[in-house]
């Protein structure tokens, strides 16, 4: 059964992908029937700049547990560096 459950959100970063860097606007996050990955249902991740056609697009694939244990290392990392580094300029 799909829940249809998507989060959009504006972002700030980076991606590579075949042509190499670019810059990422906009991540798309949803849980639903993977294309690649194996298993039922997967937690997926774009990473998107619109303006640069499909090309700029990175995804990921990953089984809930795998993406819980994502979510909560970056949560982690986070939360170890010193707060002026994180609220500071970007």
């Amino acid at each position: 059964m799909c829940t249809y459950q998507t989060t959009m959100l504006e972002v700030r970063g980076s991606g590579k992908g075949p042509g190499g860097w670019f810059p990422v606007t906009d991540a798309t996050v949803y849980f639903d029937h993977p294309v690649h990955a194996p298993g039922a249902h997967t937690l997926n991740l774009d990473l998107v700049n619109p303006e640069r056609g499909p090309g700029s697009r990175v995804a990921l694939e990953l089984d809930p547990a795998s993406a819980r244990a994502l979510a909560h290392a970056i949560l982690e990392t986070l939360d170890a560096v010193p707060a002026a580094l994180v609220s500071g300029p970007a």
